[in-house]
């Protein structure tokens, strides 16, 4: 099993912005089979951390291409993640394997 990440840096002053606008293609993506449970996160306003950077995580039991022969995207995810670029000025994802349940 894996962990992904998603890490997002925002234009200054608009980390809740983002952080909704994930939320919500999350939420689009679980409701369409294709993600498991999906947590938005962000450090740096109210916690120690850097500021401006929106995190999403979700488990996968696979590594898989959004773009795989087969799979479809969400068509509403395409207005929202619009948005989001607007307020974007980086974006990365990062792969973990997860340790398996020790015995």
């Amino acid at each position: 099993m894996y962990l992904v990440r998603r890490t997002y840096r925002v234009r200054p002053g608009k980390h809740r912005e983002a952080a909704e606008l994930m939320v919500k293609i999350c939420r689009i993506y679980e409701k369409a089979g294709q993600r498991g449970p999906t947590r938005v996160y962000w450090s740096g306003q109210t916690v120690p951390g850097l500021a401006n950077h929106i995190y999403m995580d979700w488990i996968a039991e696979k590594l898989e291409s959004p773009y795989r022969e087969g799979n479809v995207a969400p068509p509403e995810v395409g207005p929202i993640a619009r948005q989001l670029a607007e307020l974007r000025e980086e974006s990365w994802i990062e792969f973990f394997e997860m340790c398996p349940p020790v015995k």
